[in-house]
């Protein structure tokens, strides 16, 4: 009996020894694949970001590559990297202005800098689209393995920027108080604003070659040389603005922008000159060519228009804030916009990628790999803008309270980015769609939809608000999502019919 009990302890005891060694085994085990799986985590976690990081320094590279012959996916993220860096520059310049004037110079003065830039905005379609113009033939030619064809191209398109902008320069030096006047500026803001404006119609010249040679070098692919001459622009400007301003006052402003641009055009011209990019200017490119003039003229007016159309509306809309709401309105809006731009312009260079894309896909023959790029681009602006909206709408007051500390001004300001801001998912798709018009040729369509959107809706939308219902301010920021919404549906429809795919350029 006594041996049977033994047995049993014995028994129970090598179990619970057993027991005991298994649970620290698989204590042991479980320990180790932990740690294994943490180990493995940790380096993939490394090899990403080593991957990320080399990716990021290849899209920086301004090295040509070809992007008709890798996936999609990857060629818009390469070309969209230094696009929105770039564009991420444009908006610096018009915030760096806004925060240095709003801290020193007061209301008057910023509504002087906000209805000059709107009036700059027809500067801006001009450039623009003879960039447009300029990024569709020069991206054909790449496609069809042309860089000779489209060095011809890019240096035809400076010889119509000279002439249009000598037109401006005349016209912003003898007109600037008129065209404040025009604008519904009060009497103190066309007086502090004039020269401000005559310098910066003046010096037109330089806005205007920084966004055509830009364009040149996104048609060849080379983002990151119109990404580097922005930075370098901006950067200039930033040390400038607080010491002109400082020097000159409200002057002092558009003197240290104008500065600043003409530096990044002075980088441009040199590597067009002198560098060693796929599209480079040899004395024999200087010659006018009429027959390529006219078909850069034949592409680049309706893309002229189509920003004129829709600067021309932004116009009406500054004069109704400022007549309806006054200074105070009006300074808030104008800093409104120049946060909004601030967002908005990084979605446009990530939009830039289609224009590309399209223009090269298509002179390679490809006309699936044209639109897939189309959809992908418009995936991710979309995504981005849709964060943006969020920001918007949360802390508008927030982010309008870093430029200005006038209470109305701030009130003001802070409902319109809400307002105009919660449409940014609208401009990430509209502006896509219109680009890809672009980028294939085909500035028409975009231009007949912009008419249709900005002055058959948004202008009588925004008159009847502000002043039929007597809204005022409230009634033009309803308008904008309105209308934009209206412009990213059509544009989609007609991209759907694909007859973009067969434009000649």
């Amino acid at each position: 009996m006594v041996r049977g009990t033994r047995a049993k302890t014995n028994t129970k005891s090598i179990i619970q020894k057993v027991r005991s060694h298994a649970a620290r085994q698989s204590v042991s085990v479980f320990l180790h694949l932990t740690f294994s799986v943490y180990m493995l985590k940790s380096l993939s976690l490394s090899v990403r970001f080593r991957s990320l990081f080399s990716f990021i320094r290849r899209a920086l590279n301004s090295e040509h590559q070809d992007f008709t012959a890798m996936p999609v996916n990857k060629a818009v993220l390469l070309l969209a990297v230094p696009m929105v860096l770039e564009l991420c520059m444009e908006s610096v310049f018009a915030l760096v202005d806004i925060f240095f004037v709003n801290r020193w110079l007061g209301n008057y003065a910023v509504t002087a800098v906000g209805l000059t830039e709107s009036v700059v905005t027809i500067v801006y379609s001009l450039a623009i689209g003879l960039s447009m113009a300029a990024t569709a033939m020069v991206a054909r030619r790449i496609g069809e393995k042309d860089p000779d064809g489209a060095a011809h191209a890019a240096l035809q398109s400076l010889w119509i920027a000279l002439a249009v902008s000598v037109l401006i320069t005349m016209a912003g030096l003898w007109y600037a108080g008129d065209i404040l006047t025009f604008m519904g500026a009060e009497s103190e803001t066309v007086r502090m604003g004039t020269p401000y404006t005559r310098i910066l119609l003046g010096g037109n010249l330089v806005i205007v070659l920084l966004f055509l040679i830009n364009g040149i070098f996104r048609g060849a692919g080379d983002a990151a040389m119109a990404m580097r001459s922005l930075w370098i622009a901006n950067l200039a400007n930033i040390i400038l603005c607080p010491i002109c301003i400082k020097a000159f006052g409200l002057p002092g402003a558009a003197i240290a922008t104008t500065t600043g641009r003409g530096i990044g055009v002075a980088y441009q011209v040199y590597h067009l000159f002198k560098g060693s990019g796929i599209v480079k200017f040899h004395r024999r490119h200087l010659r006018l060519q009429p027959a390529l003039l006219a078909s850069l003229a034949k592409v680049g007016a309706p893309g002229t228009l189509q920003f004129i159309i829709a600067s021309g509306s932004w116009i009406v809309l500054a004069r109704l804030v400022a007549e309806t709401g006054h200074a105070d309105a009006s300074a808030g809006y104008q800093t409104a916009i120049r946060v909004l731009l601030f967002f908005l312009l990084p979605a446009w260079g990530l939009s830039n990628a289609a224009t590309t894309l399209v223009g090269q896909h298509l002179g390679a023959k490809q006309p699936a790999l044209a639109e897939q790029s189309v959809l992908v681009t418009a995936r991710y602006n979309i995504m981005l803008m849709l964060v943006v909206s969020v920001i918007f709408v949360l802390f508008a007051g927030t982010i309008l309270g870093w430029f200005t500390q006038e209470p109305n001004a701030l009130r003001i300001g802070a409902t319109a980015l809400r307002i105009i801001g919660a449409g940014s998912i609208f401009y990430g798709a509209g502006m896509v769609f219109a680009n890809a018009f672009n980028g294939a040729g085909d500035t028409r369509t975009p231009t007949v939809i912009n008419f249709v959107g900005f002055w058959l809706v948004q202008v009588p939308v925004a008159w009847w608000l502000a002043r039929g219902l007597g809204w005022g301010p409230l009634g033009v920021f309803i308008a904008v999502p309105t209308a934009e919404g209206l412009i990213a549906l059509v544009s989609w429809l007609v991209f759907r019919r694909g007859r973009w795919k067969e434009v000649k350029v």
